[in-house]
């Protein structure tokens, strides 16, 4: 990490860890203490002058959305930060979430830290399990044992998904991986007025409802801004890592309430007007070069003009609300600007502010969703399914996304969208770098070519602290990236980050010196299911030193360039655990393709106040016959409330007990609800509730039926016409109440609607042919069906 042109200089040498303990060599040791002298073991500070550091991660944002790189939507913070430091605008991430941002904490390529694709899709493949390997230790890690103080709020979609249950194991959560403290939500999303909520590793509810203002991006800023002035009032001269990852801007898009509304009208103009006037304020403000043409919109993507006006008035909405919350979040994290400003620690505060994870999402479909998590099941809706929405888009109880019109418009002047790892439109993200102390430059730009595993090795090399060769009594693997400070201390000409490959869902690219080859594969950003041909595969060949935005295909001009491109990527591929190439989607969200505490079991117990468990941790609830039964007690004036739930108001089902009846609903994506109530009242004293559900055809999402039971006589029978095929959301499963959002929307003002009788447990009981039903061959004929 050193160079005769860098700012910075290598400190200590700080290659192994845990470092040896402490031989007291100062010490004389006589018979009494006033005859011996004393010394003591040192405490390990970090190196003089290091910075802290704050890093802030958005989601789902791509290049053309915030005003500083020429976007329509207003971020004053984000602004704020590029006019006083640097704008980097060959930035580049994974084109997915939890891939970047596995390869952000470790340095490494997302498939050398085992993070291909999602947690929820991981398979048996080295690049792919989602299990981030002991040998890709995080730079927190190597921060906390350097004497910072490390905490990390938001987002963490990097446990993996059979492992965030509260019985863990937690080798993979935050406070292993190097960070001292945690507070968000432990999966890709969560809803922003009713979040599934982790401190450290426990479950715990927001501490206020929707209705009395609650919000979780505001609701992190205040617990990170508490945590940072405790770290300054008690050690002063300690720095601290701040990584701050709100869930916005992925869906669902929920702006605070009190913002919803401020940017009715900003957009009426529609998505291809607006990717042409924000391609001229890019070219104004500078953040892509003199001569860079605006690619055109691919045929798959509907023109505005093609749509009715009914159908423009419901996009206008959805870019609305995503506009709003947008300019929301950014005045959240101007909050922790303004408090490290506030606290006299500003200008030696290393602050990245990384507008996106990768492009902005297409997987709301041509036309928008009001609930995503049916499109992430392989659904599609219909535009009349939707107007009926448009005053709710947003509010609780919607779980929205926006048109890929709007996607790809928030991707200017670059081709597609997030998923789409060939192209700039999945992986350029702006990013500013704001360090007043220390960059030689104020409001300027940054071309060199740089990727999101260059973070780490740059943070290092900022405080001056070595890459460990050994991070505790593990071997590292090298870190792919390569530091970026060398750009802190002036304009170099040139890139030291020359080659990088791309990958995801089969689509690829590699870059090299200048010269970038795309493959992008068969399926769509917003076709979540499906597998197509390799052969059908064409490559395309750009020089993105003369064409920025990759508007001009040169593979037919320069074959032998393409060629040798290729052969690159297969050597990185090989290098770097990506093979084997895999394009499948909904087909992979199954939990049967992961260890499980819970896979081969046909009896399940939980316990009264067990704390939430997340559904990829938990048994397999749809598609497979089970049956529930809850031994209760019923006290002599009645109970009410759940006894036991999955899911929310995106989809799943709860048994409760409703004005003195036995009551069964199921929500299937908040299309379409089913529920049967018993013809009898629920006996006072100890009895038995519960259900038998039997799946009616061997493929997911076929019809069930269920027979409803009081201490085993059948009190009502309930027809599902059709099942969610396979999860159903990102909320978790409960006894005794209905934690985060309310399956059902009659008991949404209850908080929970908990059970106010006596829960001995909740005993499922699983039909052992349809637990162990191999997923993959059903699922794949289920939407060959389609």
């Amino acid at each position: 990490m050193s160079g005769q042109d860098t700012p910075f200089e290598l400190k200590v040498d700080r290659d192994t860890y845990p470092r040896p303990e402490y031989r007291f060599p100062n010490v004389d040791i006589g018979t009494y203490a006033q005859d011996s002298t004393a010394d003591f073991p040192p405490p390990q500070g970090a190196p003089e002058g290091a910075p802290n550091i704050v890093i802030v991660l958005m989601d789902d944002v791509g290049y053309g959305l915030a005003s500083t790189f020429g976007g329509l939507i207003e971020t004053p913070t984000f602004d704020r930060l590029a006019d006083d430091g640097l704008r980097y605008c060959q930035f580049h991430t994974t084109a997915l979430c939890a891939p970047t941002r596995a390869a952000l904490l470790t340095g490494r390529n997302h498939h050398t830290a085992a993070s291909g694709v999602i947690g929820e899709q991981a398979t048996g493949f080295p690049g792919y399990t989602g299990i981030i390997p002991r040998s890709c230790g995080t730079f927190a890690e190597i921060l906390s044992q350097n004497g910072y103080a490390t905490g990390w709020w938001g987002k963490n979609h990097n446990v993996p998904d059979n492992m965030t249950s509260s019985a863990g194991p937690f080798d993979n959560w935050p406070t292993n991986m190097g960070f001292d403290y945690f507070y968000g939500f432990i999966a890709g999303e969560t809803d922003q007025f009713y979040p599934q909520l982790t401190r450290n590793t426990t479950p715990v509810e927001p501490p206020k409802s929707p209705e009395e203002g609650y919000h979780l991006t505001e609701d992190l800023a205040d617990d990170c801004i508490g945590w940072m002035r405790t770290q300054k009032a008690i050690a002063p001269d300690r720095p601290f890592l701040t990584y701050f990852a709100p869930g916005a801007m992925h869906a669902p898009h929920h702006p605070p309430l009190d913002w919803r509304g401020r940017h009715e009208g900003k957009f009426d103009f529609g998505w291809d007007s607006y990717r042409a006037r924000v391609y001229q304020r890019q070219l104004e403000l500078g953040v892509i070069p003199p001569g860079t043409d605006l690619t055109e919109r691919h045929a798959e993507i509907p023109a505005w003009d093609d749509h009715t006006e009914d159908e423009k008035r419901l996009f206008r909405r959805q870019f609305e609300n995503y506009a709003d919350y947008l300019a929301a979040t950014d005045h959240q994290i101007g909050r922790l600007v303004d408090e490290l400003e506030a606290m006299g620690e500003l200008d030696n505060t290393l602050f990245l502010y990384i507008m996106g994870d990768n492009g902005t999402s297409a997987e709301g479909t041509l036309i928008g969703t009001f609930n995503e998590i049916h499109t992430l099941n392989g659904y599609q809706e219909r535009i009349e399914d939707l107007l009926p929405h448009i005053d709710e888009w947003g509010l609780p109880g919607s779980s929205p996304h926006m048109a890929v019109g709007w996607a790809h418009a928030g991707d200017t002047p670059f081709q597609w969208t997030k998923q789409i790892a060939s192209h700039f439109g999945g992986t350029r993200n702006g990013m500013v770098v704001h360090w007043p102390a220390r960059l030689a430059e104020r409001r300027a730009t940054r071309y060199q070519f740089h990727h999101v595993i260059d973070v780490a090795p740059t943070i290092l090399e900022a405080i001056g602290i070595s890459e460990p060769s050994m991070l505790n009594g593990i071997p590292q693997k090298p870190m792919d990236g390569t530091s970026f400070a060398y750009t802190f201390a002036g304009d170099p000409a040139q890139s030291r980050h020359r080659t990088q490959y791309f990958e995801m869902y089969g689509n690829r690219g590699i870059y090299h010196d200048g010269w970038m080859a795309s493959c992008r594969h068969g399926r769509l950003p917003w076709i979540n299911a499906g597998s197509f041909s390799w052969d059908d595969d064409t490559w395309e060949l750009y020089n993105i030193a003369d064409d920025f935005s990759q508007a001009h295909d040169l593979a037919t001009e320069h074959p032998e360039k393409l060629a040798e491109l290729q052969t690159l990527f297969t050597v990185e591929a090989a290098k770097h655990d990506v093979l084997p190439l895999d394009d499948r989607f909904a087909e992979r969200l199954d939990v049967r393709l992961r260890p499980s505490y819970f896979f081969g079991r046909t009896h399940v117990s939980f316990p009264p106040g067990m704390p939430r468990l997340p559904e990829g941790s938990g048994p397999k609830l749809n598609n497979v016959d089970h049956t529930v039964t809850v031994p209760v007690t019923i006290p002599d004036d009645g109970a009410e409330g759940v006894l036991f739930h999955v899911g929310g108001d995106t989809a799943g089902w709860a048994l409760f007990v409703r004005d003195g009846k036995l009551v069964y609903h199921y929500n299937f994506f908040n299309l379409e609800r089913y529920e049967v109530v018993s013809d009898v009242d629920v006996p006072r004293g100890r009895t038995t509730l519960g259900f038998t559900f039997r799946s009616l055809q061997a493929v997911p999402g076929g019809p069930a039926e269920l027979d409803l039971t009081i201490d085993g006589a059948i009190v009502g029978h309930l027809n599902i016409p059709q099942q969610v095929r396979a999860r159903f959301g990102v909320e978790s499963m409960t006894v005794g109440i209905n934690s985060g959002s309310p399956v059902v929307e009659s008991y949404r003002d209850r908080r929970g609607f908990p059970f106010t009788g006596q829960i001995d447990r909740v005993d499922i009981e699983f039909t052992s042919a349809a637990a162990d039903i191999p997923p993959e061959e059903k699922v794949q004929q289920h939407i060959a069906m389609d």
